[in-house]
C-alpha cells in the first residue's frame, strides 16, 4: 500500500465530472490497483475513488505532477499535485480476512440453505461472494429472477447499512449482475438502521435463529 499526503486539487470524468478544489488529502493506492481520495473529516469514506480494476500514471515532464488513474470502462481521475508532503509505500501482505462473530456465521449458513425464508422462488447464486472491498454475505436471485445481495448482522446497526451500501455501489457496477437490490437481515435492527435502509431502497429481513434452525417456539400459543 502506498500512502501519500498531498496538496492537491482533483477531477473524476465519466458518466458524470466532478471536481474537487486544491486543499491538503490522503490518496491512497492499494495492490489492488485501487485509488482513494481522503480527507480529515469524514471516517472511512473517501471523497472520491477508482475501483480496481484500474491503470495509475504519474505524469513525466510537462505533466509532472499529474496522476492519471484510468478504470476499464475509460473513466478518469486526474489528481494534479500542487505539493507533496508525504510519500511511502508499505507491504502488508494477505489479509487472514474477517473473521465473523459465531451466531452471523451460523446465520448466514443457514439462511444459503433456507433461502426461500427471503421470498417464494429465491435460489441461491453464492455465499461469501467476493468484490474488491470484501466478501457479500449472501449473493442470489429473486423469482423475477433479479440479483439481491444480503449483508446478515446479529444485531443491525447503520454500520451493516453503510457496508451493504458500498457493496451494491461495487456490484452495480457489473453488467451480469445488475440491477442489483439490497437486504438487510438480522435477528434485531435498530430503528436508525431500519430508517436509513428504507431511505436507500433496502428491503430489511428480521431472522429468527429458532425457525432457521428448525425448533419450534417452545412458548404456548392460542390456536
Amino acid at each position: 500500500m502506498r500512502l501519500v499526503i498531498a496538496r492537491c486539487s482533483v477531477d473524476y470524468a465519466g458518466r458524470l465530472t466532478a471536481h474537487l478544489p486544491s486543499a491538503p488529502r490522503l490518496i491512497l493506492v492499494k495492490a489492488d490497483g485501487s485509488v482513494s481520495i481522503h480527507a480529515d473529516d469524514r471516517a472511512y469514506k473517501p471523497l472520491n475513488w477508482m475501483s480496481p480494476p484500474c491503470a495509475l500514471k504519474e505524469g513525466k515532464g510537462e505533466d509532472e505532477g499529474v496522476w492519471t488513474v484510468v478504470n476499464k470502462a475509460g473513466e478518469k481521475l486526474i489528481i494534479t499535485m500542487e505539493e507533496i508532503l508525504h510519500d511511502s509505500s508499505h507491504e502488508l501482505g494477505v489479509d487472514p480476512g474477517l473473521i465473523k462473530d459465531g451466531v452471523e456465521a451460523h446465520l448466514q449458513e443457514l439462511l444459503a440453505d433456507r433461502i426461500e425464508t427471503l421470498g417464494e422462488g429465491y435460489s441461491l447464486i453464492r455465499r461469501e461472494y467476493m468484490t474488491a472491498i470484501g466478501p457479500v454475505d449472501i449473493l442470489c436471485r429473486d423469482a423475477d429472477g433479479q440479483t439481491v445481495a444480503v449483508e446478515i448482522k446479529r444485531r443491525g446497526e447503520i454500520d451493516g447499512v453503510e457496508q451493504l451500501t458500498r457493496y451494491l455501489e461495487l456490484l452495480n457496477r457489473d453488467p451480469h449482475l445488475a440491477p442489483v437490490r439490497g437486504v438487510f437481515a438480522a435477528q434485531e435492527i435498530k430503528p436508525q438502521a431500519r430508517v436509513l435502509a428504507t431511505d436507500r431502497g433496502i428491503n430489511c429481513q428480521i431472522l429468527d435463529y429458532n425457525a432457521l434452525r428448525g425448533i419450534e417456539d417452545d412458548k404456548l400459543r392460542l390456536f
